[in-house]
């Protein structure tokens, strides 16, 4: 059986549709976060190390592109209708958190917030919503979109190389491997931030 899924995936990955598919399915993401192309770009990380194919390269670049163009589509759908979809959420819901959470960043610290925020869960399209609602200027945030993107694709392809270096024998234990990593490293830095908020909130009860 994980002969016949390596041997599916191998063939597809050997084709340039490959190129296509992270593209799309990183642009997808950024607008519509059910689509795991976090999971796709680690996925192809771990082949690329185990055979060079496809290249590790041209997986960042395109999934680089894929969710700096989605990240896009979010920001103005965030100036035509961020108001409304921020309405209709469920207060007290994770979502609507996330939304909280990242309109309040953006006050403090800008369009940084468009950086840090691609690695908090739910956070990246609330992220790019959120400052199209808010009218944040095209340029600025195209700016750091950019490096957002760029992080963001190095840093998922790059967790896959590792796992597939580790396990270039075993492509499937090194994808397991490699999205473990990953959502361990995301949990870290949740947990982090939830932990530095909860010290920040007990000193200013403090002060008052």
């Amino acid at each position: 059986m994980d002969n016949a899924i390596l041997q599916a995936i191998e063939g597809f990955i050997a084709t340039p549709w490959v190129y296509v598919a992270v593209f799309v399915i990183a642009k997808l993401d950024a607008f519509f976060p059910v689509v795991p192309s976090e999971t796709l770009v680690v996925t192809l990380g771990v082949f690329a190390a185990a055979d060079g194919i496809p290249n590790l390269a041209l997986i960042i670049l395109f999934a680089a592109l894929g969710a700096f163009a989605g990240d896009h589509i979010s920001y103005f759908i965030g100036r035509k209708s961020g108001t409304r979809i921020y309405a209709r959420l469920k207060p007290g819901s994770r979502t609507h958190k996330a939304y909280d959470r990242v309109g309040d960043m953006l006050k403090k610290r800008g369009g940084i917030v468009l950086i840090v925020a691609r690695y908090i869960p739910g956070g990246r399209t609330a992220a790019t919503l959120t400052t199209g609602a808010t009218k944040y200027p095209l340029r600025s945030f195209s700016r750091y979109d950019a490096v957002a993107a760029l992080s963001w694709a190095v840093y998922s392809a790059g967790i896959g190389y590792i796992g597939g270096r580790a396990f270039e024998h075993n492509p499937l234990l090194g994808v397991a491997v490699g999205l473990g990593l990953a959502v361990t490293i995301a949990g870290v830095h949740e947990g982090i931030r939830t932990l530095r908020e909860r010290r920040a909130a007990a000193r200013a009860e403090t002060a008052d």
